[in-house]
């Protein structure tokens, strides 16, 4: 029988919880800060700095491109913007992703190979942003990096449908439903950034996942073999 008094934060592997502290803290000094709890008169402006500071801007990434020039406060942008978001809300679906998706992708991964997912998937998404469109928007939030954690996701789904012999595209309903969804704010939106850069997370974390997963590739070859 369980405990009733057992804290919930018990079943989530640290490593899921650090990442979800980090996101929804800095998320509350902006919120402190615009009410102007911290920083006088300047806080309010804290958040539209530190997007400008750390967020992902194509101007940016073209004058690096253009001077074959990459100086580490700009190329620092790509591991920092998924930690800025643009509002309260915009921060606690990240962070309900984040525990949800999280929980069952560290359950089965080390956390190094988790936070591997996340970044990279972020950062795979800031490229794909960054050179495939030119948005005037700058790019923030841990959205690509949670795309990549549906990525690893995806890929346990596949690698256990396939092991059963079981329809392995099943695997794929809750990216294709997602997907649809960011299709539709896009038409509505006019901006296609954030599906490049979500869908680019997505495919980093998927195709991660075959050299993080624990038994990596040599496991999901056996398993097809074993069909």
């Amino acid at each position: 029988m369980s405990d009733p008094n057992a804290s919930p934060f018990n079943a989530l592997p640290p490593v899921v919880i650090a990442l979800a502290v980090v996101i929804i803290g800095l998320e509350l000094l902006f919120q402190a800060a615009t009410a102007g709890y911290l920083g006088g008169q300047g806080g309010v402006g804290w958040r539209l700095a530190a997007i400008g500071d750390y967020g992902v801007l194509n101007e940016v990434v073209d004058w690096m491109l253009a001077n074959n020039t990459y100086p580490g406060e700009h190329l620092l942008r790509f591991v920092t913007y998924p930690l800025i978001h643009g509002g309260l809300v915009h921060a606690l679906f990240v962070v309900v992703f984040v525990l949800a998706i999280g929980k069952m992708v560290a359950e089965v991964f080390s956390p190094l190979a988790f936070l591997a997912v996340f970044m990279l998937s972020a950062i795979a998404g800031a490229l794909s942003f960054t050179l495939l469109l030119d948005s005037p928007y700058p790019l923030i939030g841990g959205y690509p990096g949670v795309y990549g954690l549906i990525g690893a996701f995806t890929f346990l789904l596949w690698v256990n449908l396939t092991a059963h012999g079981a329809n392995q595209y099943r695997a794929f309903v809750l990216i294709g439903v997602l997907l649809m969804i960011q299709l539709i704010f896009g038409v509505i939106d006019g901006d296609f950034g954030n599906v490049v850069a979500n869908l680019s997370g997505f495919a980093t974390g998927f195709i991660l996942s075959f050299l993080v997963s624990p038994g990596g590739w040599h496991r999901v070859l056996a398993k097809l073999r074993q069909r």
